[in-house]
């Protein structure tokens, strides 16, 4: 009887463990297309990814190279204070998206451009992505727009 009982919770601990891996296997395939490594402009030129990795591309806007196409089609180059992106992208822009603004890109870098499917701006005058932030200081490249009006 005693055995009976040892190998039926030994029955129900090794399925729930085989449960259990087969569950974890199953969310990480799962979240394998909806993660998005964030990639800044020197990054992508020092370690070009894959062709066919989708990454999240941030920085600033290059002034003078936002240049709108026919129908929905948009040039432009983002640069993090040290290197530069050209990027395309094909739809219809943020409405506070412009020239010496952070964005950020998701999409892929194929033959020396950012072939963008999504692109975000800021949702405000002040708002900048973390992630753009970060890079931008450390490139030096970064200023606190609140550290103007605290000087005067």
């Amino acid at each position: 009887m005693k055995n009976l009982k040892k190998k039926r919770r030994i029955q129900i601990i090794i399925i729930t463990l085989v449960a259990v891996v087969l569950a974890g296997g199953l969310i990480g395939f799962g979240f394998r297309d909806g993660i998005n490594f964030y990639r800044d402009p020197s990054d992508v030129i020092a370690e070009p990814p894959q062709p066919t990795e989708t990454f999240r591309l941030g920085g600033l806007v290059v002034e003078g190279t936002l240049v709108r196409g026919e129908s929905e089609e948009i040039t432009f180059s983002v640069s993090d204070g040290a290197e530069v992106i050209p990027v395309t992208y094909t739809g219809i822009l943020p409405d506070l998206f412009g020239e010496n603004q952070g964005m950020i890109g998701t999409g892929k870098y194929i033959n020396g451009v950012f072939e963008a499917s999504e692109i975000l701006a800021k949702h405000d005058e002040e708002y900048m992505p973390k992630e753009v932030m970060d890079s931008l200081k450390e490139t030096g490249v970064y200023v606190d727009p609140n550290a103007a009006e605290a000087s005067n």
